[in-house]
């Protein structure tokens, strides 16, 4: 897998935040949306970061202001899906949303199961998210990647009718993909902290790369 490049200068492809030169940590310093920016973002769509033949199709409940207003996902800050991503394994170092469109150059993508933006996810219908699994089961028919990971168990279990659904492997494939449901990374999830979050992210890649975590049951 080809290693990642440094983000882009200039407007993202929603017009609002615009990234700086990176300060001495590396960070990328990103001019935050304001409130009036925040709130036209509401109901707006973004771009997924797909391709064919991934390893992994992370799949988001719906994307948030923040990510509507700035055009990248998980940007709001306080969500933890980009530290976990690195914490689990799947990146070499912690990417900033900014540099979303690097994920494709490790097997990795992101979509969401209903693309409208909202405050919060649960502003969502169950129809809307029995609507947006039967887009995403389209879409990985069509792109094929090995792994779909949905990142929030309770909208797998709505959108998918399965109301008894837990963490970790699936024993449904979805369009030829194998399923697996993660934790939602949002700051407002309280019951998992940064490291037991990585740590589920890190489930995940342990079984992809063949070395599956030992029975917790034992």
């Amino acid at each position: 897998m080809s290693d990642p490049v440094g983000p882009s200068a200039g407007p993202t492809r929603a017009g609002v935040a615009q990234v700086r030169r990176p300060d001495r940590a590396g960070t990328p310093q990103v001019r935050r949306p304001d409130r009036a920016e925040l709130a036209a973002a509401a109901d707006r769509t973004i771009p997924d970061v797909i391709g064919p033949g991934l390893t992994v199709l992370f799949v988001g409940i719906n994307p948030g202001l923040w990510s509507a207003a700035t055009g990248w996902h998980f940007a709001r800050p306080g969500n933890r899906f980009w530290p976990a991503l690195h914490r689990g394994g799947f990146t070499p170092r912690r990417l900033h949303p900014s540099e979303q469109d690097t994920l494709p150059g490790y097997g990795l993508g992101i979509t969401n199961m209903v693309a409208r933006a909202s405050a919060r996810a649960d502003e969502l219908t169950p129809a809307e998210l029995v609507a947006g699994a039967r887009t995403l089961t389209d879409k990985v028919a069509r792109y094929r990647p090995t792994w779909v990971a949905v990142v929030g168990v309770t909208a797998y279990r709505i959108g998918f009718a399965r109301p008894k659904a837990g963490f970790g492997p699936q024993p449904h494939p979805l369009a030829g993909a194998r399923l697996w449901v993660l934790p939602n990374p949002s700051g407002l999830n309280a019951h998992f902290t940064p490291q037991t979050l990585g740590a589920a992210f890190g489930e995940l890649r342990a079984v992809i790369a063949g070395h599956p975590p030992a029975d917790r049951s034992a």
